[in-house]
């Protein structure tokens, strides 16, 4: 089984996507996660870039890991300056990294028209660079930007600059497809040629873009031509339409192509590790994401359902607990008595299919979602209707009332809306009050106030998704909308809904369904550790 090296980047070209903005200690954060997983290499950021990369790679030396190797980034040296004396040279030296990956370019037109400077300039920069770095005592990758559309363009020259990486003693050849428009024909076609002419000297790899969808294809072709090397964003994220999947990439070449990428124990460690990198980037993991989504082992229809309860491999080309996933049956009014008799199984193990219980949530569920509400994205506020129907559910707080108001213009930054809310608990009153960006903001702060004196765990609550979706637009603003909010905890995820003509009552309800969810789970979790 040939060894795939596997190299991280989205410390640094994930960083470079729309909304993505990490702090020093974000970064340590990520750096374990990637470790945890076993991928082989961390390209951690550019050192010579700005005072918080510097920042970062002085504290990382500190921290000792078990499996990744963190990689300092940066470019050649500049035209016409020696690398005693090129700044960002000097800056990848003192990051400390025993690797670096340096870039420089493949492509002719970059050459003259972008950084200015002579074709025969530009080779010198590429191999005196990575004989600086190797002379230093560092382990050099070659990151050959823009190097299929050079190869496009002018063949004989892209293969060049390849060539200067080696003279100067580059360990591998990274062939990026920069502008993320190369079909895979022309990948397989470049990536051929050079395997042929350089693999017997450095390892070649993979570095693309997802501009035309086809990151990951152009990555598994490049591995199919001998590529064993590929650089990706674990989640994909990154500037425009972002980077190669290494979510997807590390579980197909894995499991389906039969190469070794990570420990294969580590395997099953690949949904927890996207979910953690997703909340510290402040992301919402995309749902339909193949292998790590919430819906990549999600069933609906009736028929699908019942297959797969009768063999998996009826509908799943792999197993979701190979990757750490879940199998997930949607609620819906398509769905039959066995798919509900399942979902129902996962709290209440001993339901029956023949009991009375079933066919009042079933008649339960169609009532609701003819009023507009759809379990299928909202498991928390599935299992709570579950429990009031049959009897495990006990209110952990009464609302007395709840009122929100709105300023304009803003009395302060982050602050247009307060809310007031009285709730009971055990007979004890609590009236509080918050202030925040819009009343379902501000209904949460004082919610949360509210309940933290009984409930300390609830602080841990925190809205990761808030969505609203207008029901009937005839209606115009009388129209019922449909609120799901998606809730985290750091360890688990949960989805609850409300449904009403009144946005606010909507969110109250998906809301409150959000924070009972979370402390049921919390007491019975409590409960099962005591028996």
């Amino acid at each position: 089984m040939a060894k795939i090296d596997i190299l991280d980047s989205t410390l640094r070209d994930g960083a470079q996507g729309e909304g993505v903005s990490y702090s020093v200690q974000d970064k340590i954060h990520i750096c374990q996660a990637l470790d945890k997983l076993g991928v082989d290499f961390i390209e951690a950021g550019n050192p010579g870039s700005n005072p918080k990369d510097y920042e970062f790679f002085q504290e990382i030396q500190k921290i000792n890991f078990e499996n990744s190797k963190i990689c300092a980034f940066g470019s050649t040296r500049r035209k016409e300056i020696s690398c005693q004396h090129d700044s960002n040279i000097q800056s990848l030296l003192a990051a400390g990294t025993d690797y670096i990956v340096i870039f420089g370019k493949s492509w002719t037109f970059q050459v003259t028209d972008i950084i200015k400077t002579s074709l025969e300039e530009n080779l010198k920069m590429i191999q005196d660079s990575c004989q600086y770095l190797k002379d230093n005592g560092k382990h050099v990758f070659y990151d050959a930007e823009h190097f299929f559309t050079g190869y496009e363009d002018n063949k004989e020259y892209a293969m060049k600059t390849l060539k200067a990486a080696v003279d100067g003693g580059a360990e591998v050849l990274c062939l990026c497809e920069t502008r993320g428009g190369s079909m895979v024909s022309q990948v397989q076609e470049a990536v051929r040629d050079v395997v042929k002419t350089f693999s017997s000297k450095v390892k070649i790899g993979i570095h693309t873009h997802n501009d035309c969808g086809l990151a990951v294809a152009n990555s598994l072709v490049a591995v199919e031509e001998g590529a064993l090397h590929v650089q990706g964003v674990l989640l994909g994220f990154g500037e425009r339409t972002g980077n190669a999947n290494l979510s997807t990439i590390i579980p197909v070449l894995q499991e389906k192509m039969g190469y070794e990428c990570i420990p294969k124990a580590h395997l099953k460690l690949l949904t927890s590790v996207c979910k953690e990198v997703a909340e510290i980037s402040n992301l919402s993991l995309n749902p339909q994401m193949p292998f790590v989504g919430s819906y990549a082992f999600a069933h609906k229809a009736g028929m699908h359902i019942d297959a797969v309860l009768k063999n998996p491999s009826a509908y799943e080309h792999i197993s979701p607990d190979l990757v750490g996933n879940s199998r997930v049956f949607l609620m819906s009014e398509v769905a039959g008595r066995s798919m509900i008799i399942e979902k129902i199984r996962k709290f209440f193990p001993h339901v029956k299919k023949t009991d009375a219980v079933v066919e009042e949530i079933c008649d339960k569920v169609k009532e609701l979602e003819n009023q507009g509400f759809q379990f299928e994205g909202a498991d928390g506020s599935f299992e709570l209707m579950v429990r009031k129907l049959v009897g495990k559910y006990q209110p952990f707080f009464k609302l007395h009332y709840y009122q929100t108001n709105g300023s304009n213009p803003r009395p302060e930054e982050g602050v247009n809306s307060c809310a007031q809310i009285k709730v009971e608990v055990d007979g004890q009153i609590e009236i509080t009050a918050g202030e925040g960006d819009g009343p379902v903001n501000a209904l949460d702060i004082a919610l949360r106030k509210a309940l933290e004196r009984f409930y300390p765990l609830v602080s841990k609550i925190r809205l990761v998704d808030y969505k609203v979706r207008v029901l009937d637009g005839k209606s115009a603003t009388a129209s019922k909308v449909r609120v799901i909010i998606e809730s985290t905890d750091g360890e688990i995820s949960w989805t609850t809904i409300g449904v009403s003509s009144d946005v606010i009552e909507a969110s109250w309800i998906a809301l409150s369904d959000s924070f009972e969810y979370k402390l049921i789970h919390d007491i019975e979790k409590r409960y099962q550790k005591i028996i």
